[in-house]
């Protein structure tokens, strides 16, 4: 049989997963807080000016071009704006913890088909850089 036949064990685990995680009450509340964010046309432009603005100055300094202070004052400006905004600033967080969640997941299943077993909590510290001492991650900062 196929690991990736819809009638696979495998394939059946990654629907219950799936729907563990759309059932979610945490996951739901991201997703409130991006269709929030997308429902917000001032959120949205803000957020997206100041996107842009920062593609073209790192563009400019990956150029080897300097910065001028006026550029990165107006930047940090918007920017301290857009943070301010309590829409784009729940926005970010959840794209943040989103992104966490499925580098986390995609982590775990990748380690486990590279070990051939569930991964240990040791076993992600250490894939993690965190694997000295039994440190476990908590002092490491990413923890939360």
């Amino acid at each position: 049989m196929n690991l990736l036949e819809d009638d696979s064990a495998v394939m059946s685990k990654a629907r219950e997963l799936c729907e563990t995680i759309a059932n979610d009450s945490d996951y739901k509340g991201l997703l409130a807080q991006v269709e929030s964010f997308l429902n917000d046309d001032e959120a949205r432009l803000t957020y997206q000016s100041v996107q842009e603005r920062g593609q073209e100055l790192n563009q400019k300094q990956q150029s080897g071009l300097e910065l001028a202070q006026s550029e990165i004052s107006e930047f940090e400006g918007a920017r301290s704006a857009l943070l301010a905004n309590p829409v784009a600033s729940s926005f970010l967080q959840a794209q943040q913890s989103l992104e966490a969640l499925q580098m986390g997941v995609s982590r775990m299943v990748g380690m486990t088909l590279e070990l051939g077993r569930v991964p240990t909590p040791e076993d992600i510290a250490q894939a993690s850089g965190g694997g000295c001492c039994g440190g476990g991650g908590a002092e490491g900062g990413g923890g939360g």
